[in-house]
């Protein structure tokens, strides 16, 4: 047999024309193509057939549609369709006499685009799928009697009145014999069990008994079927959403570990920071850095703390630093009390989401006040959407001032009057925040480094901000309470002169902040240094002292710079005649300076200072006073500071 379509020949032996997949074609055909006309005279052969077949419908008592004996000039009859043209023809050549194609219908459905007679009938067709004659199927006796009972199967039983309807193939001599079969709109399996052909003679009868068996059919029963499939999905669904609660567990689970238990202040959990924050929305971001952004959240619930603003830094997966920084942040300022410091309230840990809570300081960091015009907004935060943007004005001395005093005294506490010494090692403008009051605050303990007093701090790893790292820090590679009163002498003279480190829209003389004004203290005009847009409202004697002070801790030689509590001395007297005279610089190359001025050399070599060329042959250690001129070389200060992100060196 030459098959096309879906039909297929099962193990059984079975031919299957289609199965119940809705509007598709099967044929079966005869291989060779039989001689139907005499080619001398034009005379027709006759032929007899027998064949046993099946239709077997998906839902009982709805065919789809049928299957047909076929006579046709091609066995592929290309461009025939399915559903009610039963894999013969097309709507374009229905009728046409060119067609030859004979075909005996056994039709399931009723059409009535082609007069079908009901929807169980079998008809003869030629070049058409109105059928030339057709009658109801039924069951017929030996005689030609019509019997309304079905038989039994052992009965064998067939229909003699649709066999007088004969119709003959016009015009082609060679023909292809062969069944086509097609599915609609519902589908019914079309089995062909047998089939005995016959050229001019009596076709052999078919023993049914020994024709392959037809394959068991399903019974179906709907209501079992429904209620099965409804349970299995409801169990799947089920189990599928346990899956995922469980999963939702496991994945935002707080995890507790061991170093946990020991520190820390109040753990929330990250749906109280997530509820907090509206789900961390843009539009509640505050800012961000080198650890992550940060966000404004309010405390939801009703006990001690509800309804309170907080900042919320979540440390980003990207971030350059991690969880070890948050351990150290976690394990020093949780313990920290001053009224100085941010105070961190409360942390939160979600696998790789690491979250701090800090109380909130509703006028931003330092810098965003000492590096405006009085009346720029936070551009950078607006264009995020945030909700840090605001307008800044100009702070007044006095306000410059007491921030220095608050820094001053949050330094001294961290490394004198805790019980550990605690090393912040990122000591800036941007570090520095603004609570109501315009009270300055440290924060931003990520870089802290805890040991004990008297003990040398263990880490090599060169962690913080260029522009603010003490030079010594490029050779040792270890922070030290020197290095952090280094980065206070650049936040005093930022403070008292409006202008970052290195101002590149300076003139040259002026880009580095720090040479600059050791310049003009060393020719007695140090009050053309402090802020101009102060115009000239501001205390003399206090500007004096934080100048004196910033350039004091910015010396390079970290034992010539004074300690914190020297520091918050000199700030509190607020008087520069109390405090001792600038010591200056050691030339380079100076035996000394590996004993009391360790890392200088360490400076010249990483500094190309024009100043200091120019002054290095007069330059000697001495002391310089309030309105004496001497030829120094400038103070320690990296020329790679400008508001730089975290700069990680391996010493």
């Amino acid at each position: 047999m030459s098959l096309n379509g879906i039909a297929e020949i099962e193990d059984s032996g079975i031919l299957r024309l289609t199965n119940e997949t809705t509007r598709l074609i099967g044929h079966a055909f005869y291989p060779t193509s039989l001689r139907f006309k005499n080619g001398t005279d034009g005379a027709v052969f006759s032929f007899s057939t027998a064949f046993a077949f099946a239709i077997v419908p998906e839902y009982p008592k709805l065919g789809g549609h049928g299957l047909a004996f076929t006579i046709a000039t091609s066995k592929e009859l290309a461009g025939a369709l399915p559903s009610q043209y039963l894999g013969l023809l097309n709507a374009s050549d229905v009728g046409n006499a060119t067609n030859h194609v004979f075909a005996v219908e056994f039709d399931t459905v009723q059409d009535f685009e082609f007069g079908d007679i009901n929807d169980n009938h079998v008809g003869i067709d030629l070049n058409n799928l109105a059928s030339n004659a057709s009658a109801a199927a039924a069951y017929y006796d030996g005689d030609g009697g019509r019997d309304e009972e079905r038989p039994q199967p052992q009965e064998r039983r067939h229909d003699p009145g649709m066999g007088r309807l004969r119709r003959r193939p016009q015009d082609a001599e060679r023909m292809y014999a062969g069944f086509s079969a097609s599915t609609g709109l519902l589908a019914s399996s079309h089995y062909l069990m047998g089939w005995s052909f016959k050229m001019n003679g009596a076709a052999q009868s078919l023993d049914l008994s020994s024709l392959p068996s037809l394959p068991r059919s399903k019974k179906k029963n709907t209501t079992f079927i429904l209620a099965t499939s409804f349970s299995a999905f409801v169990l799947l669904v089920g189990a599928a959403a346990a899956g995922a609660y469980l999963f939702y567990k496991v994945k935002n689970a707080d995890v507790v570990e061991p170093w946990e238990l020991c520190y820390g202040p109040h753990r929330y959990s990250y749906k109280e920071l997530k509820r907090a924050t509206r789900g961390f929305r843009d539009k509640q971001l505050l800012g961000f850095g080198g650890f992550g952004k940060v966000y404004k959240g309010t405390l939801p619930g009703s006990g001690a703390g509800a309804g309170a603003e907080v900042a919320v830094k979540r440390v980003s997966h990207e971030s350059r630093q991690g969880i070890r920084e948050f351990v150290a942040e976690i394990a020093t300022i949780g313990r920290l009390r001053h009224r100085n410091l941010v105070q961190l309230q409360g942390w939160c840990r979600r696998r790789g989401d690491l979250l701090l809570v800090y109380d909130y300081m509703p006028n931003g960091s330092l810098d965003k006040y000492l590096f405006c015009d009085g009346t720029e907004e936070d551009e950078e935060t607006q264009k995020r959407g945030g909700v840090g943007g605001r307008r800044r004005r100009l702070l007044t001395w006095a306000e410059r001032f007491r921030i220095l005093r608050g820094v001053a005294s949050a330094l001294l506490y961290l490394h004198e009057e805790w019980e550990h010494v605690v090393v912040h090692r990122d000591v800036k403008a941007s570090n520095v925040l603004l609570d109501a009051d315009l009270n300055g605050r440290l924060g931003d303990f990520g870089l802290a480094k805890l040991y004990e007093h008297g003990a040398n701090p263990s880490t090599t790893r060169v962690v913080g901000t260029l522009g603010y790292l003490a030079p010594e820090m490029t050779r040792t590679g270890r922070a030290t309470t020197a290095s952090d009163v280094f980065a206070f002498g650049a936040l005093a003279l930022e403070a008292a002169c409006g202008r970052r480190p290195i101002d590149p829209k300076a003139a040259p003389e002026e880009l580095i902040l720090v040479e600059w004004v050791w310049e003009r203290w060393a020719a007695g005009r140090w009050a053309e240094t402090v802020d101009a847009r102060l115009g000239g409202d501001y205390d003399r004697d206090e500007a004096m002292v934080a100048i004196k002070v910033g350039l004091m801790c910015s010396h390079p030689a970290a034992a010539a710079r004074p300690t914190m509590r020297e520091v918050v001395r000199y700030l509190d007297g607020g008087d520069a005649a109390e405090m001792p005279e600038i010591r200056s610089p050691p030339p380079p190359g100076y035996e000394g300076a590996g004993k009391g001025h360790e890392g200088f050399d360490d400076f010249v070599h990483s500094y190309p200072s024009s100043s200091f060329e120019k002054l290095s042959a007069s330059a000697s250690p001495v002391a310089v006073g309030v309105g004496e001129r001497a030829a120094v070389g400038p103070m320690g200060y990296s020329p790679l500071a400008q508001s730089q992100p975290h700069s990680d060196v391996t010493a």
